[in-house]
């Protein structure tokens, strides 16, 4: 079983930049695809960015993100990384981070295996 655990959520103005963290107990996240999704109430939960190191690191982005987020991992710390710039109001959210035994990219919600508690990400103008 895999705990994971989000941070570095808050509240940001438009244009700037947060970087949030997912670290992991419990499982290697390097064995692991880890995903970040977000969600506003009373909304589905959607994808936004995932990473597997199957082959090679590769990565998938949302297109609403492609270009201002980056997802990356930290072995060492056991950690993956969502890197968020150019923000806009609609990417508030509660933001999850997840993972999934596979070797491929799962952009699905309801496939994965582990799920974070999620971070509150609020940009305002």
């Amino acid at each position: 079983q895999a705990q994971l655990r989000e941070s570095g959520g808050g509240p940001v103005q438009v244009g700037g930049s947060l970087r949030l963290s997912c670290e992991a107990s419990g499982r290697t996240l390097s064995a692991l695809a880890v995903a970040w999704f977000r969600q506003l109430p009373g909304k589905e939960r959607e994808f936004v960015a995932v990473t597997r190191k199957w082959m090679g690191e590769r990565t998938l982005y949302a297109d609403s993100v492609k270009d201002r987020f980056t997802i990356s991992r930290d072995a060492a710390r056991n950690a993956v990384y969502l890197q968020m710039n150019s923000l806009k109001v609609e990417d508030t959210a509660v933001y999850y981070c997840a993972a999934k035994n596979s070797d491929d990219l799962p952009t699905r919600p309801d496939i994965m295996d582990y799920w974070g508690k999620g971070t509150l990400v609020t940009v305002s103008s």
